[in-house]
């Protein structure tokens, strides 16, 4: 089997939240449009796991866990005209962006703050505390991701 890959995944809580996960269970992790973050995307493999990062918040923080139960998917948003993530480029034949569901596992009791982040890791080691990292879906390695959890 595989290993598992660990990742961090954004959102702002007041356009989707942990809570809302917890809710309906699973989501479609759609509106990326970055192509390095959707690249990160394409790589997900089933079973992976995600930390849950509240962004444009205060304070900013991983809040909890997801799990990675379908990969592949053309993100629906770059076919809708009315949507903010429509891509007239992108067609069903050939979709430019793809995206993964995610499965809720848990919030943490200790959400981790953006600065206790910073604390404990350096830029080589966590991608978020990097001056000028904007990516809304990035790899963690094994070690950070022990760690994390090891915090939360």
């Amino acid at each position: 089997m595989d290993s598992i890959n660990y990742w961090l995944m954004k959102s702002e809580p007041e356009v989707y939240s942990i809570a809302d996960l917890q809710q309906q269970h699973e989501t479609i992790w759609d509106g990326v449009r970055n192509y390095q973050a959707r690249n990160f995307l394409r790589q997900m493999q089933l079973g992976d796991l995600a930390f849950f990062y509240h962004s444009n918040t205060n304070p900013p923080g991983i809040v909890g866990l997801m799990r990675v139960v379908k990969i592949g998917i053309a993100d629906p948003t770059q076919f809708e005209p009315t949507s903010k993530y429509y891509d007239p480029k992108s067609t069903p034949e050939s979709p430019r962006w793809q995206t993964v569901m995610v499965e809720f596992v848990e919030t943490f009791s200790n959400p981790i703050s953006l600065s206790t982040l910073k604390e404990k890791f350096s830029a080589d080691e966590l991608l978020l505390v990097r001056p000028g990292n904007r990516l809304s879906v990035m790899p963690v390695s094994s070690a950070v991701a022990k760690k994390i959890q090891n915090v939360a």
